[in-house]
Formats: C-alpha cells, sequence, structure tokens
C-alpha cells in the first residue's frame, strides 16, 4: 500500500491488490463528512446510536462519525477482512480528533470502550461476518467497499438483503456510488433510495431507508 495525499490534505493509499485507492482523491476527509456522515442525520437522533462500518478499512468514517457525536454514547461495529490495514492504523495520522481512539483499538484486539464509545471489529469476509449482527440493531450503515467492478461480491442483493436485515425501521444506510447496478439491487433488497450529496463530481452518493409500508 502506497499513502497518497488527496487534494483536502488527507492522507489516503493505493491498494495494489484491487487496483483502486481507498478513498475519493478529492478528499478523503470530505467524502466521509459529506458522503457518509452527514445524510445519516445522526444528531437527529436521541437515543443511544449503534453504527455498521462496512469496510472498515482505514476508519476514516468511524471517525468522523465519533467527531460529529462527540459526548453521546456510540457503539460501533466494523466489518473488514484486511488485516494488514488495520494493523498499520497505528502508524499514520488522520485528521480526526477521535483518530487516537481508533488506533488504540487496533493494539487492543480490534476492540476498545471508553468514556461511552464502544468500538468492536470482526474480521474476515463481510458476508460471514454480517451474520452475527442481530437483526433490527443498526441505527446507520456505512457502505464503503471498493467500487462495484472491483468487488461486486459486497454489492449484490443478497448482500443487501443482510444490511436491510440488520438496520432498524428509522435506520438510513449511506454510500458514495450511485451505480444503476447498485441502485437497483438496493431497491431489489427492499431499500427506498434517493440521491446523496454530490462531492466535486456530477453524480450524487446513495442514502437508502428502509420501506416501512
Amino acid at each position: 500500500m502506497k499513502a497518497v495525499m488527496t487534494q483536502d490534505g488527507s492522507l489516503t493509499f493505493w491498494n495494489d491488490t484491487v487496483g483502486e485507492h481507498y478513498h475519493s482523491m478529492t478528499g478523503a476527509k470530505e467524502e466521509a463528512i459529506r458522503k457518509f456522515i452527514e445524510p445519516c442525520r445522526l444528531n437527529q437522533k436521541q437515543d443511544d446510536l449503534v453504527l455498521l462500518d462496512v469496510c472498515f478499512g482505514w476508519g476514516y468514517n468511524t471517525a468522523a462519525a465519533l467527531d460529529a457525536l462527540h459526548g453521546r454514547h456510540v457503539a460501533i461495529i466494523g466489518l473488514e477482512i484486511d488485516e494488514q490495514v488495520l494493523q498499520s492504523i497505528p502508524h499514520y495520522k488522520a485528521p480526526f480528533h477521535s483518530y487516537p481512539f481508533i488506533q488504540q483499538a487496533m493494539v487492543n484486539h480490534y476492540q476498545k470502550r471508553i468514556d461511552g464509545w464502544n468500538l468492536s471489529i470482526l474480521v474476515g469476509d463481510a458476508r460471514m461476518t454480517i451474520k452475527q449482527v442481530p437483526s433490527g440493531m443498526i441505527d446507520c450503515i456505512f457502505l464503503d467497499p471498493f467500487s462495484p467492478r472491483k468487488m461486486p461480491d459486497l454489492w449484490t442483493t443478497e448482500f443487501l438483503q443482510e444490511l436491510y436485515r440488520v438496520l432498524k425501521s428509522d435506520g438510513i444506510l449511506t454510500t458514495y456510488s450511485c451505480a444503476r447496478s447498485v441502485r437497483d439491487n438496493l431497491r431489489t433488497a427492499g431499500f427506498l433510495v434517493r440521491d446523496g450529496p454530490c462531492v466535486r463530481r456530477r453524480g450524487p452518493s446513495t442514502i437508502a431507508e428502509k420501506d416501512r409500508q
């Protein structure tokens, strides 16, 4: 993996095996905040929050969420297959106030609990580890695999149905992709789909909610 500076001054990394960067080159921090965190409207929820970070990677989406929810009780479940990435997190800096908490979790067997924050990483194929998450538990899902072209298994209707299962009735899923196949699969899985923010590109991101009819 090679560290690369994005346009907002935050680092991303190039994955040689997959052939893609982990974040948008227009801004890794900006992408986490504007495409994943802000659309979830987390501050509008009054109760303790449970978040699911699918393809946890370098932890930017989780860090952005914790920064936005400082002082709130938050439990985050991360799904990640690549232990090399998780073990590398303590050796890099990221522009989030909560990133040291994530770094501590990585050296503590991928778990950390402190001051109302609880982070637990389930290591392995997300198609399998998602089955460990109870139904109707999650307030918001950050769906952040590599692109559908590079990692199609995590954009299938079958996997998205599992995400639908674990989401609360008023929960929200956010993702950077607006690919037609992704949106079609989300709808088939039961989600209502709408445009998310456009962030320095022509196409929008995607917001998906449970169809409660």
